[in-house]
């Protein structure tokens, strides 16, 4: 006979089982939706080169030439064996590159968009009146994006 007070047996981890596999189901409708997620940079870089290889093998068919069409040939096998390894040795290098270059976009715009809403609202009240012999304001500070 079973004790009346006894629960039954319960999964310790139901709740972390539950999230997983709402989360797998969220993942498959995203999918379902828009498409696979993009990959790792490393990954990304990958696939841009075959698409690359790809390009440039289509269009060595329309060299003319048998040594023009090699060369072209010996290119992509050179570059392709040249950049492979180094994707395979340092994959999470390509995700800090890539952060890094959305860190400079991100400055870069903000640099950009504070000097364009200045040049198109034009001068205000306090900026009449301020002298222009005043060296220390900085809206008058130029910086050279090139």
């Amino acid at each position: 006979m079973s004790d009346p007070t006894e629960r039954p047996a319960v999964d310790d981890d139901a709740w972390a089982t539950a999230c997983e596999e709402d989360l797998q189901a969220e993942k498959a409708r995203r999918r379902a939706q828009y498409g696979s997620q993009p990959g790792s940079a490393a990954e990304e870089l990958k696939k841009l080169l075959e698409a690359v290889a790809d390009k440039v093998s289509a269009f060595q068919t329309s060299l003319p030439g048998m040594a023009a069409q090699s060369a072209v040939q010996q290119l992509v096998d050179q570059a392709r064996s040249a950049v492979e390894p180094v994707i395979e040795r340092n994959p999470h290098v390509f995700d800090h590159l890539a952060a890094a270059g959305n860190e400079l976009l991100a400055a870069y715009r903000s640099a950009v968009e504070g000097h364009e809403r200045r040049w198109t609202q034009g001068p205000t009240a306090a900026e009449d009146d301020r002298d222009p012999r005043d060296e220390g304001d900085a809206s008058s500070e130029h910086i050279d994006l090139d």
